[in-house]
């Protein structure tokens, strides 16, 4: 009982001091669970009917985004499915810019140019990651209040097993019928419980992301020891000349058609600098990430470059390569399909509410000790009220 009393006070001032910053993030997580099933049904841009005649190679999508959107950096061309939009990726951090422009890549033309920084489920995002603060302040306390919220569900673990094995059955199901404080402390042990091991996966996975010493940890221990290498893109060749008629990038992305005829996206990415090497990517599922082959390609010579990050080839990738690259997809369910979103939204949910029910505990009995100190000073003698004080 002395355990479960430190425990106990371990969890409550956790959660006081937690709870504003673990229900925002678990809010957003929910909101933003079916985000691509959301703007499939209301950004008719996305998609296109499908043609008989070859798409666009992305030299010529470039061209024709660039005439509707000059003067900024591309990032990517990418190819969905025949009945999608292709997309030009405009990127920059230095400037602070991020847009998707969509074009028909049957006809070339431009039919939204779309600001994702200014997207709802990005400002959603945003408050997820960063807490609507500027990156450098929100992200590390995001992180850490995560890392809180890991403490506290294994703190309410404890609080929760039974002294007895009988009294298990009592832990395992919510008293409806008791009054409604019971029924709110039953909502916040019971369905505590339950998503438990849910919540530490979306708290391991998102500390991945929160910690850079976290990261390396998972991928020291996933890997066998080593270290986590950062991604970076490979140099072409500087002393070769490209003598080809097509262009390099859509070489490229010839090449990566021949490769992978089923993908369900293609994208490929001009070079970032002079001497960098053309980056592409497939996915077989569209669904998810972390499938995906990434494959770089020498500008000048076209050959095949290799790295030893974890964005490689699929078939290349080790134990702790596919771990990392899995992160994404655990975390919001999309490992196990729409079953997996729509259970990871309630989820999240529910982890929404433990802030809320927790507060409600502790607000309860703090009341309910003032109602007492009260009654008792009311019922108390003057010679006993002076003892006391004394």
């Amino acid at each position: 009982m002395k355990l479960k009393n430190i425990v106990g006070k371990i969890h409550l001032w956790l959660g006081l001091s937690s709870g504003l910053v673990v229900f925002i993030v678990a809010v957003t997580g929910c909101i933003y669970a079916f985000q691509e099933e959301i703007q499939d049904m209301t950004q008719p841009y996305r998609f296109v009917q499908p043609q008989k005649t070859p798409v666009l190679p992305p030299t010529t999508i470039w061209e024709k985004a660039d005439q509707a959107f000059p003067g900024k950096h591309l990032h990517a061309v990418l190819y969905p499915s025949p009945d999608r939009a292709a997309q030009a990726i405009y990127y920059s951090y230095e400037e602070n810019y991020y847009y998707f422009v969509y074009v028909n890549p049957y006809s070339g033309e431009v039919l939204k140019i779309k600001d994702v920084y200014a997207d709802f489920f990005r400002i959603v995002l945003d408050g997820h990651f960063y807490l609507w603060l500027p990156p450098e302040i929100g992200q590390p306390l995001v992180a850490s209040f995560t890392l809180v919220f890991l403490v506290m569900v294994i703190s309410g673990l404890i609080l929760w097993w039974p002294k007895k094995k009988k009294n298990l059955r009592n832990n395992l199901k919510i008293k409806w019928k008791a009054r409604w404080r019971r029924k709110n402390y039953d909502l916040h042990q019971v369905l505590g419980f339950y998503v438990m091991a849910f919540a530490c996966i979306f708290a391991i996975t998102g500390l991945v992301w929160g910690f850079v010493w976290f990261r390396d940890a998972v991928f020291f221990v996933s890997s066998g020891g080593e270290d986590y290498v950062e991604y970076y893109t490979p140099l072409s060749d500087s002393t070769a000349i490209y003598q080809e008629n097509v262009p390099p990038l859509d070489a490229v992305w010839m090449k990566m058609r021949q490769m992978y005829p089923n993908a369900e996206w293609i994208e490929v990415h001009p070079p970032e600098f002079d001497h960098a090497a053309i980056a592409a990517n497939a996915n077989p599922d569209a669904s998810t990430y972390w499938k995906m082959d990434y494959r770089y390609f020498d500008q000048n010579t076209l050959q095949e470059l290799p790295v030893d990050h974890i964005y490689n080839r699929f078939d290349e990738a080790s134990f702790g390569d596919k771990v990392m690259r899995i992160n994404y997809d655990l975390h919001v369910g999309a490992i196990a399909g729409l079953p997996g979103k729509i259970l990871a939204f309630f989820l999240s949910a529910i982890i929404a509410s433990l802030p809320i029910t927790g507060f409600m505990i502790w607000w309860g009995r703090k009341n309910k000790n003032k109602k007492m100190e009260r009654s008792g000073d009311k019922n108390q003698s003057p010679a006993g009220k002076l003892i006391s004080n004394v």
